[in-house]
């Protein structure tokens, strides 16, 4: 259902340090539109539409015979609003143009009057410019002006400019001087502003590279780094609403796609889910706490990207990539998070290095809660065992975490099994943060205690391992958990549908 989902609303956008304007959102099940009101010709045939470029020489008296108005300084676009009669070069007033000298597009009128003595100009005339320029209703107007009440006009009506001619004003334009075109009628419409793909592309609610949150206020940015703008609600329910909405269809077509590339991967390489992340700078500078990533669980490992991968080739150029049992995922309550940032996760890897990563949404963190377990219940079960070498008592030895049997330990050299416990014969375990655990194991026959205390070069990988085959073995009493990747293992993936943006599944929780 959240793959069809459409919805519409008018809100408010603020590009860079422009006042907000107003926008239209539409959410299509791949595609976020953005639209802006503009006045467009809806009959007739608008005059002078098209670009053209000119070329004009500087006069001895008058200069280029232009005259320029607007500009940043006015909020509004550079228009030629005066044309001299000695210019006959092919502008037209009310013209929006772009200066070209020396190859160069600077947007500043003064470059137009330090230029040389000669300039091109490359204009478009009223069609294309915003729709503030409307025509003045007079009586010897020939553009008529639309009779529907709903937002239409004549082209320069209701903009606040008067532009109706007057002796004493040079600079204004009478209507009669516009070209004349018959039946013309122009309407306020929602135009295209910008399309963002929403495959791959990201959320973002704080300030980028900061744990500063935008009061309801959020933007898009699509995998092409092109950003919606931020777009501002009137509630935090109206932003939370459009957040879950564009989320989940992100996430239904991150799914989509991650079945059609998993047909060209083996069993073992299958991707169990990716999306982007916010991960915390190790050592970050003021304005720059929180970079994007992109994450991906497939096969045995976690990948970690600058980008999402696109080709086979992509994958082996992943920024780093870790073993899944190796490593600890965990969700960090309120107590443990660092800054104002919410909705975190830590993944603890086997060297033993904290990584801290934020998402958007609290359905984002269990998401990728499920699809931790997920990659890593399949992937115990792929290997059954993990061997890691060891020193008891100053001998060589290795202990083996065997998904059937338990803890085995051996001689190195020999191969003979010294002792061998289940898992459920682990009544506690020690470590000193460095190379030694300390196991505490449970005599079937006479009950006592028995302590076992092994040193590795590998201590955390060895504690994470343990704990992965645990979460495992727990994982598989628990009978929703089984049912659901019974049926994901028979089809070679293992389905996230059952956690969406709105779901309340509970989540599984492990004790070793």
């Amino acid at each position: 259902p959240d793959f069809e989902l459409t919805k519409t609303g008018i809100y408010l956008m603020q590009e860079g340090n422009e006042e907000p304007f107003n926008i239209r959102l539409h959410l299509a099940k791949d595609i976020l539109t953005i639209q802006e009101q503009d006045v467009i010709c809806v009959s007739g045939e608008p005059f002078y539409s098209s670009e053209r470029t000119v070329t004009i020489r500087r006069q001895t008296i008058g200069g280029f015979g232009l005259s320029i108005k607007g500009g940043a300084e006015h909020k509004i676009p550079v228009v030629i609003s005066k044309i001299s009669k000695e210019q006959k070069a092919g502008v037209r007033p009310y013209a929006r143009f772009h200066l070209h000298v020396f190859g160069v597009r600077p947007p500043q009128v003064q470059v137009l009057r330090n230029a040389g003595e000669e300039v091109t100009l490359t204009v478009s005339f009223l069609k294309k410019t915003p729709a503030f320029l409307k025509l003045p209703l007079c009586e010897d107007c020939t553009c008529i002006p639309s009779d529907q009440s709903s937002g239409t006009s004549s082209p320069l009506c209701d903009s606040g400019l008067h532009l109706n001619y007057h002796p004493n004003n040079t600079d204004t334009l009478s209507c009669s001087s516009w070209p004349t075109s018959p039946a013309l009628r122009w309407e306020k419409r929602w135009v295209d502003l910008r399309l963002i793909p929403l495959l791959h592309s990201r959320l973002s609610r704080y300030s980028p590279g900061s744990d500063s949150c935008r009061k309801n206020a959020f933007q898009v940015i699509a995998v092409d780094g092109v950003c919606s703008g931020v777009v501002q609600f009137p509630t935090a329910e109206d932003c939370l609403d459009w957040l879950q909405a564009i989320s989940g269809n992100i996430s239904s077509l991150t799914k989509h796609n991650v079945k059609k590339i998993n047909r060209n991967f083996p069993v073992n390489q299958q991707i169990i889910y990716m999306g982007w992340v916010d991960e915390k700078e190790q050592d970050s500078v003021q304005d720059r706490m929180y970079s994007p990533k992109f994450l991906a669980l497939r096969g045995s490992s976690l990948f970690k990207f600058s980008a999402p991968p696109v080709t086979t080739w992509d994958w082996t150029r992943a920024e780093k990539s870790f073993t899944l049992y190796e490593i600890m995922f965990k969700i960090l309550k309120d107590n443990d998070l660092l800054d104002k940032r919410r909705h975190c996760f830590s993944v603890q890897t086997e060297s033993g290095e904290d990584m801290f990563f934020s998402v958007e949404l609290d359905c984002e963190l269990l998401i990728w809660e499920k699809a931790f377990q997920t990659a890593t219940f399949l992937e115990v079960e792929r290997i059954q065992c993990k061997t890691y070498a060891c020193i008891m008592e100053s001998h060589l030895m290795g202990l083996t975490v065997d998904f059937g049997m338990g803890f085995v330990c051996f001689d190195a050299a020999s191969k003979a099994v010294l002792w061998r416990y289940k898992f459920s014969q682990l009544k506690g375990s020690s470590d000193d943060g460095k190379s030694k655990i300390k196991f505490l194991f449970q005599n079937q026959d006479s009950k006592s205690i028995e302590a076992k205390e092994l040193e590795f070069s590998n201590l955390f990988a060895v504690l994470h391992c343990i704990h992965a085959f645990f979460a495992a073995k727990v994982a598989c009493l628990d009978p929703m958990f089984v049912e659901s990747q019974g049926t994901a293992t028979t089809a070679g993936f293992p389905s996230l549908s059952a956690i969406s943006c709105n779901s309340q599944t509970p989540k599984l929780k492990y004790a070793t």
